[in-house]
């Protein structure tokens, strides 16, 4: 039994606007986003193109969502597809958290991404109103304001505020949850990966071992999750009780941060030269996002997703080597031998990769066999500096500029989209 009493009682909220992307171009083509049948896409001319975000309406009624192909979209008068327009999402998203502000300060903020906010109520209570409250004057000032519609799940920790969102207020606009809510609305969630931070393999290895429902994994033996899955099983045991220590703006699960990148390739691409200059390009990008916070990683996973045209498919597999690093050509070089070990020769669209089990980059094991190992590892970091002053294209590698590159049109996107 847990002692709910002796734990952290706050009143936080989690603010999700819905459909974002689709709602913000609905507004900018002066139409209703509950109300329009809109996708946005990235190329209208390729019917292959991603769909980026879909109205309410286009989920509901054609089943429509982020990650169909334009191809799959019913050709309906009643549907507009609109280019991304992703520099005016974020600035919306910039004017949306400072609506937040009129209510706390910014250290109650935490933007958890652009369409998802914490945001802490305790210290304003006795200004605004209770939680709720302050949910409602919150909603109505972005309705009125924006035209945007959002949910807000209330709870008394952030796991308990975002599984309130997702499970109870993205149905019924805002609703709040307390400890005493767990038996009854978190324990019969079922299947698993409705609850936030459990996705499918977990799920898989959880059914495994007869554990179908929240609440089953909640009265497990916790010495037997912590043997499975590690530390890992130590905070799924605990998320199934409702229970999150975490300060606001912290991630939510400590301890499973990596850095990674994943691209939907423009085109298919079959040549292996081709393929390796596009997995050179994405190493640059998962080493500087390690590098940009001091941090280097022994884990090294990839993985490649094959076309349509093929039936799909692919793999991800990981390696873990004894240097922890964030140099470019070494995480390379270990894609590079997955790649040989896995790949099948198919039509390859879309690669993923990621580097984890990290630690902080303040030291450096020498290595008498590469002299100028400390080099490379400075020489990463010059070049980011360069790029931060002046721009992404200031410096590319050699195969960016060859047809198979994408770093030197990417250069010109924000969050991978047009402006």
């Amino acid at each position: 039994m847990i002692d709910y009493s002796m734990l952290p009682s706050n009143q936080i909220m989690c603010i999700d606007m819905k459909s974002f992307y689709a709602s913000c171009s609905a507004v900018m083509e002066g139409l209703d986003p509950l109300d329009c049948y809109l996708v946005v896409a990235g190329n209208h001319e390729r019917k292959g193109s991603v769909v980026l975000a879909a109205s309410p309406k286009m989920k509901k009624e054609f089943g429509i969502k982020t990650g169909n192909r334009l191809y799959e979209v019913p050709n309906d008068p009643r549907i507009i597809v609109a280019e991304p327009k992703m520099a005016t999402y974020l600035r919306v998203s910039t004017e949306i958290t400072r609506v937040f502000n009129r209510f706390v300060p910014k250290e109650a903020i935490h933007t958890y991404s652009v369409d998802e906010s914490f945001v802490k109520v305790d210290g304003a209570v006795k200004l605004w109103g209770d939680a709720t409250t302050i949910a409602r004057k919150i909603r109505d000032d972005i309705e009125r304001e924006f035209q945007l519609p959002c949910a807000i799940g209330i709870g008394p920790n952030m796991l308990l505020a975002k599984l309130c969102l997702d499970l109870e207020a993205k149905k019924s606009g805002i609703a709040q949850w307390t400890y005493e809510d767990v038996r009854t609305k978190l324990w019969p969630v079922s299947p698993l990966r409705e609850m936030w931070g459990i996705g499918r393999r977990v799920e898989k290895t959880l059914n495994g071992m007869g554990i179908f429902t929240v609440g089953q994994l909640a009265n497990y033996d916790l010495e037997k999750l912590e043997k499975k899955f590690g530390i890992m099983g130590n905070q799924l045991y605990h998320h199934a009780w409702g229970i999150d220590l975490s300060e606001i703006g912290a991630p939510i699960i400590e301890g499973q941060i990596s850095f990674g990148k994943s691209q939907i390739l423009l085109r298919d691409y079959k040549e292996e030269h081709e393929i390796k200059a596009v997995i050179l390009e994405m190493c640059e990008e998962v080493a500087r996002r390690a590098r940009t916070h001091r941090k280097a990683g022994r884990t090294i996973s990839f993985g490649l997703g094959y076309s349509q045209d093929e039936l799909g498919g692919g793999f991800y597999r990981s390696k873990t080597i004894d240097e922890p690093t964030n140099i470019t050509m070494d995480i390379y070089r270990v894609c590079i031998q997955l790649f040989h070990k896995f790949y099948s020769g198919k039509t390859v669209r879309q690669i993923s990769m990621s580097i984890g089990n990290l630690i902080d980059d303040n030291e450096m094991q020498l290595n008498l066999f590469d002299r100028n190992g400390w080099r490379k590892k400075e020489l990463g970091y010059t070049v980011d500096h360069i790029r931060s002053k002046f721009g992404a294209s200031a410096l590319l590698r050699a195969v960016s500029y060859t047809k198979a590159g994408t770093a030197k049109h990417r250069a010109t996107l924000v969050g991978g989209h047009k402006m």
